[in-house]
């Protein structure tokens, strides 16, 4: 498995338990699902550039 996919998983395991833990507060629904929305925009942004490709240095 690629470093972003590996990376994604893990976010979206972080993201569920995230989701589970707002429940039990007793969050309303459409809150937890505007955050699981909001935190798979950021896990990808951040998935992308961590794992793009480095341009080689100048010589």
């Amino acid at each position: 498995m690629s470093s972003f996919g590996t990376y994604l998983v893990g976010f979206i395991i972080l993201i569920i338990g995230l989701g589970i833990a707002a429940y039990l507060l007793n969050v309303p629904p459409t809150w937890i699902l505007v955050g699981v929305v909001v935190l798979l925009g950021i896990g990808i942004l951040m998935a992308t550039s961590r794992t793009k490709p480095r341009d080689p240095p100048a010589v």
